[in-house]
């Protein structure tokens, strides 16, 4: 039996997904009506981003599976490398 992952890593070709990884950064700040987060994973420098309507309880040190795709954001008149979460979950 596939879960909903399965499903989605088939459908769309360019999403990643990743099990317990250990967060060692989560931030979140109110934008309009959103509350962007960024999340920092050890052993990679490229922060991972989404965006809810409510707060979350502070991810800092706990384990993650997580799906998500690359993707580029300007920044200041350059390109960074962020990863898009599409998916997080405590695991």
């Amino acid at each position: 039996m596939k879960t909903d992952v399965d499903k989605m890593l088939v459908k769309h070709d360019q999403l990643i997904h990743s099990e317990g990884v250990k967060v060692c950064s989560h931030t979140q700040r109110v934008k309009d009506d959103w509350v962007l987060h960024t999340v920092m994973i050890d052993d990679c420098d490229t922060p991972f981003t989404f965006k809810r309507t409510k707060k979350y309880k502070s991810l800092s040190g706990a384990r993650v599976n997580m799906t998500y795709y690359a993707d580029k954001q300007g920044i200041a008149g350059f390109e960074i490398d962020i990863f898009k979460v599409v998916r997080i979950k405590r695991s």
